[in-house]
């Protein structure tokens, strides 16, 4: 490889798992990490590098729960709808995508579940996750009542057959009947088991961890309070250190101050900040569909039209990277954890994506002084944003 096909990136502050490093220099080639370096040394006659002086750079951000964006579904969209939800994304710096689904007819699932996973093996996509049907219906939330079913382990097989091998996790309620016995089949299927939309007791919810269930999904959201006499899900996920516990950083489903207190609940290598976002993400408001239910969008919040119930978020990870840093106040490193490594992680992927380190693949997001995204790197290409980079004279390093 000559020096023309060598990126190199010098100057910026690189966030590492290890810090924050100032000055730094990151060389990518065929769409992998080779080399990190810092502080910068003085010119050694090595390829030209790209001056990020005053830029950030982190590494792609990863959302394992997200249901479309830029006015596209991921639940009954088209082939290129689903393109359009992910490179919505993808220009917010979500490298890595998991494709949410909602409650629906089985049949309809396995339908959207084999479209899917064509994307998957696309590169498009990271895989599946399948939010209900197999959720109560008193925490269904977003969700058709007239649609959830208790988790059969023979219908959860179906769902996973039509897959391909794509799904990557399922979200469900152990209390219901079938639930403990599901989880125990995710798990032989190498598949993520996810608590949520539950009215499981605290005994109950630490059954399912026991099972095999490795993520709290949207923790407090959709799953009762926490009680003095009666601590419910929401300890339990929080206490047990083999759950991953995803946080929907937009400001409308959590308080900031239960943002905090997640994060000491949970220390932060377990905690995973996603989206939950709907079609709006990226698009703006309106009137739109989540599965069969109509929602309305107001302001940047969707709630159902009938009933006013939150419906998913229109938010994009690059929004909740700078709450998490400027509202809850959390170090850059902490928070590209919880964006990147840590769902990167959960997912069985943590050895190719989540940090910026040699050897991993060139997943990069570029942000300026206020933490708005620059430019995006996926895979070693920039994807976004290299036009706002051509002002920046490239310099010996």
């Amino acid at each position: 490889m000559t020096d023309a096909e060598r990126t190199v990136l010098a100057g910026a502050r690189l966030v590492l798992p290890t810090g924050v490093v100032e000055n730094g220099k990151i060389a990518v080639e065929n769409g992998r990490i080779t080399e990190i370096a810092a502080p910068v040394t003085p010119p050694d006659g090595t390829a030209p590098a790209l001056d990020l002086t005053g830029l950030t750079v982190v590494p792609g951000f990863v959302d394992m729960h997200v249901h479309g964006g830029g006015g596209a579904s991921y639940h009954s969209g088209t082939a290129e709808q689903i393109i359009t939800a992910a490179h919505t994304h993808l220009a917010h710096g979500t490298t890595t995508t998991v494709a949410s689904t909602v409650t629906g007819e089985i049949d309809d699932l396995c339908r959207q579940a084999g479209l899917l996973s064509e994307l998957v093996e696309d590169g498009v996509l990271a895989g599946i996750h399948f939010e209900g049907p197999f959720i109560s219906t008193n925490r269904c939330g977003a969700h058709d009542p007239d649609l959830l079913r208790d988790p059969d382990p023979a219908v959860v097989r179906k769902l996973l057959d039509a897959s391909r091998g794509a799904a990557r996790m399922v979200t469900l309620a152990p209390e219901l009947d079938g639930g403990i016995e599901s989880i125990r089949l995710l798990v032989e299927r190498g598949v993520i088991a996810a608590i949520g939309h539950t009215d499981a007791g605290y005994d109950t919810t630490l059954a399912g961890v026991a099972a095999g269930a490795t993520v709290a999904t949207h923790l407090f959201n959709a799953m009762p309070a926490v009680g003095h006499r009666t601590p419910g899900p929401i300890v339990a996920l929080l206490e047990d250190e083999r759950v991953t516990v995803e946080l929907i950083g937009d400001g409308v489903h959590l308080h900031p101050s239960v943002v905090d207190l997640a994060f000491r609940g949970a220390g932060a290598e377990r905690v995973a900040l996603v989206t939950d976002a709907m079609d709006a993400a990226g698009f703006g408001d309106g009137d739109y569909m989540l599965g069969p239910l109509a929602v309305k969008v107001r302001e940047g919040v969707a709630r159902l039209a009938e009933g006013g119930s939150i419906a998913g978020s229109t938010l994009t990870l690059d929004v909740a990277f700078k709450r998490a840093v400027t509202i809850n106040g959390l170090p850059l490193e902490t928070v590209s954890r919880m964006l990147s490594l840590n769902p990167a992680r959960q997912l069985g992927l943590s050895d190719r994506i989540g940090s910026l380190e040699v050897g991993k693949r060139a997943d990069l997001v570029v942000l300026d002084e206020q933490y708005e995204v620059v430019a995006v790197m996926r895979d070693g290409v920039w994807a976004v944003g290299a036009d706002k980079l051509t002002d920046r004279v490239p310099v010996a390093r």
